[in-house]
């Protein structure tokens, strides 16, 4: 069993100073910035891989459309500090596994995407959809080739938001000791060591700050199209 990183529980001499805090400890902190990003990025793929399905059904069967935003809506005012506390002994993992924290932040993406899909796909003009039946599409076809690529702007909005609140729900995760960057936060608050949670904080900003610029790029690549579009 590896030792915490050196100083990592001793009290601080130098509260604030950052660069003593890092002599040291550049891989721990890596390592963590390693963990917090995959804890915030798989949710939102399997969220998005799961929520698509629900939020095409709400917007091809009208009926479903308001039942399904509704109950997807309200599994995001679940707190998620009672959603990392009740995993574990729902599903049988150990505390620590961080399964634990990517089956909640799933359920948040999917409560957030379902309405951002079954929207987006809901804004695509009806004669488009119609100029594509005629042209011999097929409804899956016309959903891969025109509904979804128009509707990627919407969705890229939705996915930004779902990336960057799961890097601040993944912090919480300390709580349960699954190690990310929340743990420097935690760190520093027992021995008020302030060092530590600046950080995490400047990390975690960093990261949501990229990751949303990714998605941004990605939205870009995938809408060529709106450049014609902005130009005329």
């Amino acid at each position: 069993m590896s030792s915490p990183p050196v100083g990592y529980l001793a009290a601080p001499d130098q509260p604030w100073n950052v660069q003593h805090y890092l002599d040291g400890k550049v891989g721990y902190v890596l390592g963590l910035l390693w963990q917090h990003l995959w804890l915030s990025v798989l949710p939102v793929v399997i969220g998005l891989i799961i929520a698509l399905p629900i939020g095409y059904a709400a917007k091809r069967f009208k009926w479903t459309y308001t039942p399904l935003v509704t109950i997807s809506g309200l599994l995001y005012t679940i707190p998620s500090l009672a959603l990392f506390v009740v995993i574990p002994s729902v599903i049988g993992t150990q505390i620590l596994d961080p399964i634990n924290v990517v089956i909640p932040l799933t359920i948040y993406t999917i409560a957030l995407m379902v309405r951002v899909i079954a929207d987006g796909l809901r804004s695509v003009d009806e004669t488009v959809l119609q100029a594509a039946s005629a042209m011999g599409y097929s409804r899956f076809q016309r959903l891969l080739k025109v509904e979804l690529p128009i509707a990627i702007p919407v969705i890229g909005a939705g996915l930004r938001v779902a990336v960057v609140a799961n890097v601040g729900m993944v912090a919480v995760a300390a709580v349960i000791g699954v190690p990310q960057l929340g743990t420097l936060f935690s760190y520093g608050k027992d021995l008020f060591y302030y060092a530590p949670i600046v950080v995490g904080l400047v990390l975690s900003v960093a990261l949501a700050f990229a990751l949303d610029l990714l998605i941004v790029l990605a939205v870009r690549a995938l809408t060529p199209w709106r450049k014609a579009v902005a130009a005329r």
